[in-house]
């Protein structure tokens, strides 16, 4: 029998084979082919979301951009004060049950949900720009939040969303995303996609977004945010660098940086230390550093 990881191997193999010939047979398929494959969650992770304990969360459905959210509640946020979780790609909203208990003892609710097309909710394809007005909307519903909780693009979605006006008085985000455009060439590396290919996905994007790039990067939002935040990250983290969750900390004037290290991307979440430091930083503690940047001093510790 082949092993889980040699079927992988060669399903990678096979992909970076076939964007390379198609690169050369049909670049104009090959970008499409590209910016689907980009814009859908990995195989099997709705499946994974549906097997996974939800613990003794009730569920019900959101409208949202014209989808139907599912959406998780741990506790009542109509008479708790209420920690709102945004969840990664190719995740789920059940997926910070691991520290629901503790949170619920500290006296918080909980409410997390599937974005489009992940989980219980509608839809075959997402992106960052969906994923920030799905948070909006469902935080509208919701009401007011004591803090938002997000994961990776989730972390980036609760960063956008708050810049726009997301309703939480306080910000916890796990190592979150800061550049679209950097996202798109780790994949562009990973499925062996041609640099001139990945310019031709992006703008096919651009053409179909009500907004540029440019406007989802950390450095754009972050200033706009006054409140409190604590970002998150893993020095070893190999799917969304250090570096992202640095660039929100330092341009984001209420925030504080905390490092891990071997924790990884998907560790960070679930990690009983980290939500030590997150419920010391709900309590108003003041949690890992202060970043500082100016034009002569690119990044420092204050």
């Amino acid at each position: 029998m082949i092993s889980t990881n040699v079927r992988t191997y060669l399903k990678w193999k096979a992909l970076r084979l076939g964007f390379r010939a198609g690169g050369v047979l049909s670049p104009t398929a090959t970008v499409e082919r590209a910016a689907t494959l980009f814009s859908t969650p990995y195989p099997g992770s709705r499946e994974r979301a549906l097997s996974a304990a939800t613990g003794d969360a009730r569920q019900d459905v959101v409208r949202a951009g014209g989808a139907s959210i599912t959406r998780y509640l741990w506790g009542d946020p109509a008479t708790q004060p209420y920690l709102l979780f945004s969840h990664g790609w190719s995740s789920h909203g059940a997926r910070v049950l691991p520290w629901v208990p503790a949170l619920r003892t500290a006296g918080f609710a909980v409410v997390g949900f599937d974005q489009a097309a992940h989980g219980r909710s509608d839809g075959e394809t997402s992106n960052l720009e969906e994923f920030t007005d799905r948070l909006l909307e469902v935080g509208r519903v919701t009401g007011p939040a004591a803090a938002v909780i997000g994961h990776s693009l989730g972390g980036a979605a609760a960063g956008l969303a708050l810049a726009r006006g997301l309703q939480a008085d306080r910000a916890v985000l796990l190592a979150p995303a800061a550049d679209p455009v950097d996202a798109g060439r780790r994949f562009a590396r990973q499925v062996g996609l041609a640099e001139h290919l990945r310019r031709g996905m992006f703008e096919l994007f651009q053409a179909r977004l009500p907004i540029h790039f440019e406007d989802l990067m950390a450095e754009r939002n972050a200033p706009a945010i006054n409140r409190p935040a604590l970002i998150v990250h893993d020095l070893e983290d190999r799917e969304v660098p250090w570096c992202e969750g640095e660039r929100w900390a330092r341009h984001w004037r209420g925030a504080r940086l905390l490092d891990t290290r071997g924790l990884g991307h998907h560790r960070i979440l679930g990690d009983p230390m980290v939500l030590d430091a997150i419920l010391r930083f709900l309590g108003g503690d003041a949690v890992g550093d202060r970043l500082v940047s100016s034009p002569n001093l690119p990044y420092g510790v204050a």
